[in-house]
């Protein structure tokens, strides 16, 4: 583990990644490759070195792991589902398909069955992972050292690429349900003849240029935003949590506690955000008023 103070941020906020490493790199423990080698980075160096396709482990392991945790709930929620008496975890269960199903009634005016269970989806899911902010900075990642794993981020919403992931996935639903709704014509108009426009022809045609750089850049800006806002928002949360642990014992009770507190409200109201911007965005792609 690292031992001043700016070593034991950058390890906690190092990823543990998989990638590959070119023919003749000098690797961190003095080793030189003799042919290009797929392996798990040394230090955040190498981890650089492996360019675009290198996996982050630790935040991929750490989604996956969730979401079949939230599969798994509400799978055996629905199994042990009666019409007596229901149990805690049916209750939790109801409550939250109807907190979902209602939100969606309110924000979402087309028809469509996948809104509601990918709304579902999304809102449990990104909440889980945000939850894990509130394990111990130190824990899992010393109980991961202790087995030989290095670097072990455990919370996947503070790494960009899950979501912009998540983000992407989102964009690539509007752009699909933009265009079935509305045709491809109807898609390319509402890019290219507004938000300004005219009876004259010759005058509409030069304003396409326009249309198509603002509506284009709103379009791009939805997944862009819709990721940079979960991870600014999670990022800065684990980093005071880290913050707090260079601390004093006697100051980190005083200070993660009551910071803890506040972050429920936190990782609870950016799932909520990726969420209902979720309905928001493709509520409007079903739009078709032109």
């Amino acid at each position: 583990m690292a031992g001043t103070a700016s070593e034991y941020i950058v390890h906690h906020l190092t990823n543990l990644t998989y990638g590959k490493l070119p023919a003749g790199y000098e690797r961190a423990d003095g080793t030189v490759l003799q042919e290009a080698t797929w392996t798990l980075a040394q230090n955040g160096d190498e981890a650089s070195s492996m360019g675009f396709w290198a996996l982050h482990v630790d935040s991929l392991g750490w989604a996956v792991f969730l979401g079949i945790v939230f599969l798994a709930l509400f799978r055996m929620a629905a199994k042990r589902a009666t019409t007596d008496v229901p149990g805690g975890l049916q209750n939790f269960v109801e409550i939250m398909v109807e907190f979902v199903d209602n939100s969606v009634k309110e924000t979402f005016h087309g028809r469509n069955k996948v809104i509601a269970p990918l709304s579902l989806t999304i809102f449990c899911w990104v909440f889980l992972m945000n939850l894990m902010d509130l394990v111990p900075v130190d824990f899992l990642p010393q109980l991961f050292h202790a087995m030989g794993v290095e670097y072990m981020k455990v919370v996947p919403t503070t790494d960009v690429n899950i979501t912009l992931g998540m983000s992407l996935s989102v964009f690539a639903l509007i752009i699909f349900y933009s265009i079935k709704v509305k045709g491809v014509s109807g898609f390319v108009g509402e890019l290219t003849l507004h938000p300004f426009s005219s009876d004259n022809i010759f005058l509409k045609i030069l304003l396409i240029p326009v249309n198509l750089l603002l509506e284009g850049v709103s379009l791009l800006a939805k997944p862009v935003s819709l990721a940079l806002r979960l991870f600014g928002n999670l990022y800065a949360g684990e980093l005071i949590f880290i913050l707090i642990a260079l601390l004093p014992l006697w100051a980190q009770w005083t200070l993660s506690v009551p910071w803890a507190i506040f972050h429920i409200l936190i990782i609870t109201l950016q799932a909520f955000i990726f969420m209902m911007l979720t309905i928001v965005y493709l509520s409007m792609a079903h739009e078709d008023n032109h």
